[in-house]
């Protein structure tokens, strides 16, 4: 039976990888989260929900779709959306077809300000993501991502 904990726990080697990878990624998160605060005044967090409801057929999402697609629990998202309903850049509104429902919508200055912010917002992923690999390395990201992503059952 110790002999399988032993088996079940990384190698050193295993350990050092996974190091690298996270603390590589939080790097990557936080100059990406950094240039889009300065640049475009949106945090990471108003970007996802921005990002989410320009895709949205007509701008819009009950909220409670929007918290499963962005993994926050609807109480975290209710408090965002207020502040972001606060600024001008969504507006929440009860269902018509479900009475304990709220839609959320994307308003034009959210669209505005989400366009606005993309433009360098891609270019700083560009540049500190894309330019950082080459084409095989790059396709060697999206298999390690394929397969995380089958293993935690994640949408693809």
């Amino acid at each position: 039976m110790a002999q399988e904990k032993r088996r079940a726990m990384p190698t050193r080697e295993q350990l050092r990888i996974w190091r690298n990878y996270i603390e590589t990624a939080d790097a990557l998160r936080t100059r990406l989260e950094g240039r889009l605060q300065s640049e475009s005044s949106l945090s990471s967090a108003d970007y996802r929900v921005l990002l989410e409801l320009s895709e949205a057929d007509r701008r819009t999402l009950r909220s409670s779709e929007l918290a499963a697609l962005i993994g926050w629990q609807r109480s975290r998202l209710s408090h965002h959306l207020g502040r972001m309903e606060k600024r001008g850049l969504v507006h929440r509104a009860p269902c018509p077809d479900d009475v304990h429902g709220i839609d959320v919508r994307l308003t034009d200055l959210g669209a505005e300000t989400f366009r606005h912010g993309s433009v360098p917002h891609l270019r700083d992923v560009h540049e500190l993501f894309v330019d950082a690999l080459t084409p095989e390395q790059f396709a060697q990201v999206d298999e390690f991502t394929e397969a995380l992503r089958r293993h935690l059952d994640l949408e693809p």
